[in-house]
């Protein structure tokens, strides 16, 4: 009875009874030790951590066990080198090896347990270059035990972020140092080793995927949201190569983008992975097939085209405008959606958003045919009429730059009876009363660009302005003349009394 009971207690445990969270590591220092050549373990001897450390050499833990942090203090013995053992004991190593990774250690003190500390990373080391080389294929156990191994590592609670600990609202941190995970000598190689696994031409896709699962993905973008550019960074080839290699995983890896770009533009406008993130879509939206699925239309409309909403933009405008311009080349019959989904989203009081817009804009109408055109250009310089006569001179100038787009003018000059009508008295008011002397040339050079295109609709237009300047004159004169009455009434009915 005692010996079933104990077989009973040795069970594996499922992988569906369990889940993978690391530890939080506070800033500090980074530790820039090198890389040495041998091996070891560490048997902890710390309170409870002996026999745990006993039971996880007998019985590997399942996909989704959770591997306690090291104990704050532990004797070491040193592992031989993969190169050291027969080809037979390579497995085992492998796993003892994982085992050894899977410990936690506090980073903000360099100093302490430096010596547990750098017999992971040796062990790191070791296994990425084994990885690497193709040595031996894993087996499946230890394919499991590592990914485990990785979890742990890699899924932990981030740092709060500057505002959190300020209360500022100011979420454009160009100018600040960007934080700096001091534990990053350590998930470096991490990360390495997960990547190595999933180019490998050894990984078959069909094992892989049962532990490179959707729970997986997730807290994996989950992780976008660190400060550390470097993590991101590596995250961002992480996921696209995981996109890239299981098939399986494609459309719950975009669903689960598309629930990041909703949370942050009607809920926190806050992320700090979304760059990155419109860089991976990028690559993808230029692999989709055509004639393009319903589903990615909905996505462009429900998410990308929101996403020029968040005060932030500035941030990752470039791969959004990357992003965008890739469906309209894509299927040009999207670019009336798209310039209008433009325009509403258009800013108002920002100038710096607005000369965004307008460079976003220009690669758009690029991309653009004559027939989407015009189904969206009345809107489209309404707005542009605006913004040349904005007082912020760079977005003047900025829509003054469409004139000198070959693409652009030829669009204009097919439809110049609807478009010169709707600018004219823009222009004008530019010529006779900018500020800015480059604004006022170029004004000059478009007006003299219709002038040369159609000289009969410029001087209607002309004579067009000069009516309603006339109108408004006299419109002006006849409210003085009427508040002049109703003064002098008040004056002489101040004197009768």
């Amino acid at each position: 009875m005692l010996n079933k009971f104990m077989k009973r207690g040795q069970k594996k445990p499922s992988k569906s009874d369990t889940d993978v969270y690391g530890n939080h590591t506070p800033p500090g220092n980074r530790n820039s030790e090198s890389v040495s050549t041998s091996n070891v373990v560490v048997n902890h001897s710390s309170r409870g951590a002996a026999n745990l450390g006993q039971q996880q050499q007998q019985q590997p833990p399942a996909g989704g066990a959770v591997v306690p942090a090291a104990a704050a203090t532990g004797t070491v013995e040193a592992l031989p080198l993969f190169r050291e053992v027969p080809v037979s004991e390579r497995q085992h190593l492998f796993l003892r090896k994982c085992r050894v990774c899977c410990f936690q250690f506090d980073f903000t003190d360099t100093l302490k347990m430096a010596r547990e500390k750098e017999i992971k990373r040796m062990n790191l080391v070791e296994l990425v270059d084994y990885v690497q080389s193709g040595s031996g294929k894993i087996t499946e156990g230890n394919q499991e035990e590592m990914i485990q191994m990785i979890s742990v590592n890699l899924f932990r609670c981030l740092p709060p972020s500057s505002h959190e600990h300020t209360g500022s609202e100011n979420i454009e941190t160009d100018e600040e140092e960007p934080y700096l995970d001091p534990s990053w000598l350590h998930l470096q190689l991490v990360y390495e080793l997960l990547l190595r696994y999933v180019m490998s031409s050894d990984t078959d896709a069909k094992v892989a995927k049962r532990y490179i699962n959707h729970s997986f993905v997730l807290k994996l973008l989950d992780m976008f949201d660190s400060e550390d550019p470097r993590e991101r960074e590596y995250l961002k080839t992480v996921l696209h190569r995981i996109y890239g290699k299981f098939m399986v995983h494609r459309p719950f890896i975009r669903k689960a983008i598309n629930n990041i770009f909703y949370r942050f533009i009607y809920e926190t406008q806050r992320h700090n992975g979304i760059g990155e993130l419109l860089e991976i879509l990028g690559s993808i939206i230029n692999g989709f097939a055509l004639p393009m699925k319903e589903e990615h239309k909905l996505f462009l409309v429900r998410a990308l085209i929101p996403l020029h909403k968040p005060k932030p933009i500035a941030m990752y405008h470039q791969q959004l405008s990357y992003c965008i311009t890739q469906f309209v080349e894509k299927d040009n019959k999207l670019a009336d959606t798209v310039i209008r989904g433009l325009l509403k989203y258009w800013p108002i009081t920002n100038c710096q958003k607005e000369t965004l817009f307008l460079g976003e804009l220009e690669e758009i109408l690029e991309a653009t045919q004559a027939a989407e055109f015009q189904r969206c250009m009345v809107p489209l310089f309404r707005q542009i009429g605006r913004c040349l006569n904005s007082p912020h001179f760079q977005t003047a100038e900025r829509a003054l730059f469409l004139w000198n787009n070959e693409h652009i003018v030829s669009l204009i000059a097919q439809n110049r009876n609807v478009i010169l009508p709707i600018i004219f008295e823009a222009l004008e008011k530019n010529v006779e009363s900018h500020w800015n002397q480059v604004v006022h040339g170029l004004t000059v050079n478009v007006r003299k660009m219709f002038q040369e295109m159609d000289m009969k609709l410029f001087e209607e237009c002309q004579k067009q302005y000069a009516e309603k300047e006339a109108k408004a004159k006299e419109a002006e004169e006849q409210r003085k003349l009427t508040w002049q009455k109703l003064v002098d009434a008040g004056a002489t009915h101040q004197i009768t009394k």
